[in-house]
């Protein structure tokens, strides 16, 4: 494959999204070098996907935000230079456009009028190159696992034959065998065509082997307006000098201690109570999980039970499922991706209808609602006694506002808008998100949208909770957090039942994991 590798010139560059009062990011001055193979760090929050998306000239105009400085790639402005870079984001299902594998990977070619002949020859040869040289063109792309999925996203900016790769968190959706999958397919795509490369990951160590250089971006301050690059050098350079600091600011520096959050106290949190003496009564009978903070529950008898369930989409994705969850304790659903964890998640939260057998909540919890199937349950019966963190963060916004959203919990189990929004801000200060009070959820970044889902559904105190991926996105300071709030839930006793492929989340919380590959028709514990 012919691609001429791409330099950058980053000058005094800085973005402020329309609908914000402060720069995303400040004060850029970079200059990467064709053929350099650049990892971008930054804490969560601080930049690092807004500058991808300007490297990758999708920022749109005036209308959408507003430009300092300048951004250039082989001397081009970044906005018009049209194919000279190629962004692979870390959903794989937002980038698949079009339903047969072949129409998907020519999509970007025939955008830039690449003629035909010539196009398709760019998708044989980009698909060999990530791995996919055997899979049919007619293929549907829904059929496809996450990590073919997140390959055939690279076959299509790779035909398009840019001289600058942009990787923001390709990996974070994937199981350890897609993750292999796509680093496997960069190492080869690197190999083979010498593309200047910047990729942005939490998890660092995952592209360690194929990065010559490190430069970490920083907040900039409201007051000062100082941001910029904060350290820049070589992986040994960078993590020697800079290892503290950067760990401080929430990157994931390699070798770092993994936290222990075994069950104990981590009650501290104070998440949800409306009243400070702990007696405010919650649907399913007792009081709120925060008022019950003198340790885990011991009950021998489950929360929530499975019986013979057979569940998914119209088809099956998993049959005669058997499985017990219990208060005060913490249970991971983990498999390859495709194995029909998520569904499993919304049907355990009451939000899909089993195809047969049953999901049974524990009596004590269901009085008060119709019999104790939760699918059964109007939505106000849900609250306090289950609660779904959603893959997709925007999927439960409900509110314009950032404050708003996190105080609907409590508001609508019967606490004053007082006492609704003194829950909402300390959650948003724990989730390091008080600064984002007054903004529109949507125009948060991936991992502040998420810790944003996390915050609006521990605001509400549910016996159970159901979380779908709740550490993607995160930094090493805010994962942290994320786990020692998790920590309390279990601590304060709530069920937590977590969808994860994230194994030291697994570790932190010494959860019980139960391992799914149902196109099997395995289930193991």
């Amino acid at each position: 494959m012919r691609i001429t590798p791409a330099g950058v010139e980053v000058k005094g560059w800085g973005w402020r999204h329309t609908t914000r009062k402060d720069f995303a990011l400040r004060d850029i001055n970079l200059t990467i070098q064709p053929g350099e193979h650049v990892l971008l760090l930054g804490a969560s929050g601080a930049g690092k996907s807004t500058f991808m998306a300007g490297l990758a000239g999708v920022l749109g105009g005036s209308d959408e935000g507003e430009q300092e400085g300048s951004l250039t790639i082989d001397g081009v402005e970044a906005g018009v230079a049209r194919g000279k870079a190629g962004l692979v984001l870390q959903d794989p299902d937002s980038q698949i456009i079009l339903e047969r594998v072949g129409d998907d990977a020519a999509f970007g070619c025939e955008n830039l009028d690449v003629p035909r002949d010539e196009t398709w020859r760019r998708v044989r040869e980009s698909l060999d190159l990530v791995g996919l040289k055997d899979i049919d063109l007619d293929r549907s792309t829904r059929h496809l696992s996450g990590g073919q999925r997140q390959r055939l996203a690279l076959a299509g900016v790779l035909a398009m034959q840019p001289g600058l790769l942009l990787l923001d968190e390709p990996t974070a959706n994937l199981d350890p065998e897609g993750v292999a999958e796509v680093h496997d397919a960069v190492r080869h795509v690197l190999d083979a065509t010498g593309q200047t490369m910047v990729v942005v990951e939490h998890h660092i160590d995952v592209w360690m082997d194929l990065i010559d250089r490190v430069v970490v971006i920083g907040h900039p301050d409201p007051d000062s307006h100082v941001g910029g690059v904060i350290a820049d050098g070589t992986p040994e350079q960078v993590f020697g000098e800079y290892g503290d600091l950067l760990a401080q600011g929430g990157a994931w520096v390699p070798g770092r201690p993994i936290p222990d959050r075994g069950p104990g106290r981590h009650g501290d949190v104070r998440l949800a109570s409306f009243d400070e003496t702990g007696d405010a009564p919650v649907p399913g009978g007792g009081r709120s999980a925060a008022a019950d903070a003198d340790g885990p529950k011991t009950d021998d008898a489950p929360v929530l039970v499975t019986e013979d369930l057979s569940f998914g989409r119209g088809s099956a994705l998993g049959s005669h499922i058997n499985l017990e969850f219990f208060a005060g304790e913490v249970t991971a659903l983990m498999g390859p991706n495709g194995a029909g964890k998520s569904t499993l998640a919304l049907t355990l939260a009451g939000l899909l209808k089993p195809l047969t057998g049953h999901v049974r909540i524990r009596g004590d919890i269901a009085a008060g609602a119709r019999g104790d199937e939760p699918y059964a349950w109007r939505s106000r019966e849900l609250l306090g006694r289950i609660g779904m963190v959603f893959q997709e963060p925007e999927h439960q916004f409900a509110a314009p506002i950032v404050r708003d959203e996190v105080a609907i919990g409590p508001k609508s189990r019967g606490a004053s808008q007082e006492e609704a929004y003194a829950i909402a801000d300390r959650m948003l200060e724990r989730m390091n998100l008080s600064r984002f009070a007054p903004a529109n959820p949507y125009t948060l970044s991936g991992g502040e949208k998420r810790r944003l889902s996390v915050a609006s559904m521990l605001a509400g105190a549910p016996r159970i909770l159901v979380m779908d991926e709740p550490t993607f996105g995160q930094d090493y300071a805010t994962w942290r957090e994320m786990v020692d709030l998790i920590a309390a839930v279990r601590d304060q006793g709530s069920a937590v039942i977590v969808v994860t492929h994230d194994e030291p989340l697994v570790r932190a919380l010494h959860a019980r994991r139960i391992m799914f590959d149902f196109a099997k028709g395995e289930t193991s514990r």
